[in-house]
C-alpha cells in the first residue's frame, strides 16, 4: 500500500462508526451471553445503565429537565440509524414515534449479509436498556415505556403529576423544549 488513502466523505464515516459500533456491541452481548447467560446479560443491562445515567447527569444541560435530556438522547440515537422518527408534546408527557426503526433495519441488513446475530431482534435488548436507564434518570414521577409495532415503537415519558384530571392513564403528551 502506497501513499496516504483518500479521506473518507461524511457518509463513509457515517457508514464506518455504524459498523464499528455494530461489530462492537455484538461482540459483547456474544461474550456476555457465552459466558454469563440470561443472568449475566441483565447484569450487562443493569451495570450499562447505571453508567448510562451517570453520564447523562453529568452531561445534562442548565435548565433541561432530565426527561427531556432523556428523549432527545434516544430520539438522536434513533435518528442516527435514519430511523423515521416524530415527537409529539402535550400536558403530561412526550410520545416519541419510531415508525421504521433504522437499528432493527441495519441489524436484518447485517444478517442478510451472512453476520450471526446474538438476538433474533435488539428490540427487546433497547426496551430493556433504555426503560433502565431512564428508572435511574428522569424525574420520579415520569414513567418511560415503550410498545413495539411493526418495525417500529413508541417511546412514552408520561409524568403523574400533570396527567389531566378524570385521565388516570393522563394524556401521552407532555410539552418538552426540544424533544
Amino acid at each position: 500500500m502506497t501513499g496516504e488513502p483518500s479521506p473518507l466523505d461524511p457518509a463513509e464515516k457515517v457508514d464506518l462508526w455504524r459498523q464499528r459500533f455494530f461489530e462492537a456491541q455484538a461482540a459483547a452481548e456474544e461474550f456476555v451471553l457465552g459466558e454469563h447467560g440470561e443472568a449475566g446479560l441483565a447484569a450487562w443491562i443493569q451495570a450499562n445503565s447505571r453508567i448510562t445515567a451517570e453520564l447523562l447527569r453529568a452531561q445534562r444541560p442548565a435548565g433541561v429537565s432530565a426527561t427531556d435530556h432523556f428523549m432527545t438522547r434516544l430520539r438522536n440515537q434513533l435518528m442516527l440509524y435514519d430511523s423515521a422518527v416524530t415527537s409529539e408534546a402535550g400536558p403530561s408527557g412526550t410520545v416519541l414515534r419510531n415508525a421504521d426503526c433504522g437499528i432493527l433495519r441495519y441489524r436484518k441488513r447485517a444478517a442478510r449479509a451472512g453476520v450471526v446475530l446474538t438476538f433474533s431482534s435488539p428490540c427487546a435488548y433497547c426496551q430493556e436498556l433504555n426503560t433502565a436507564i431512564a428508572a435511574r434518570y428522569v424525574e420520579p414521577d415520569v414513567t418511560v415505556t415503550c410498545d413495539q409495532a411493526g418495525d417500529g415503537c413508541t417511546w412514552r415519558a408520561e409524568s403523574s403529576l400533570h396527567a389531566p384530571a378524570g385521565d388516570a392513564a393522563g394524556s401521552p403528551q407532555r410539552g418538552r423544549a426540544g424533544a
